[in-house]
């Protein structure tokens, strides 16, 4: 399991994963989800709070946000080799960069 936590402002980044579906759950804080077919097609597009959760089918393009005041702590489904630990969202950045 892969546990997030986004500063107000941070987002993932858009992405997608084209190997499985996401399960993303929000455990506290405000976020807002966009996601769609392509990246010019986000037709998805709601936001989450505490104890909401939202499927991502594989291969459509996503995007998490935090929109609140607070630390969004998000789980989701393993992406990394277990034990992998990025302190910041630029360290995770940097390490799908490789």
């Amino acid at each position: 399991m892969t546990v997030m936590s986004l500063k107000p402002g941070e987002e993932i980044g858009l992405e997608k994963h084209e190997q499985g579906d996401q399960f993303i759950r929000v455990e506290q804080g405000s976020g807002r989800v966009v996601m769609g077919v392509s990246k010019n097609q986000l037709t998805f597009d709601r936001n989450l709070s505490n104890g909401r959760a939202v499927f991502i089918p594989g291969g459509y393009w996503h995007n998490v946000m935090n929109i609140g005041a607070k630390p969004l702590k998000l789980f989701a489904p393993p992406e990394h080799p277990a034990g992998t630990v990025h302190r910041t969202a630029k360290d995770a950045e940097s390490a799908h960069a490789h």
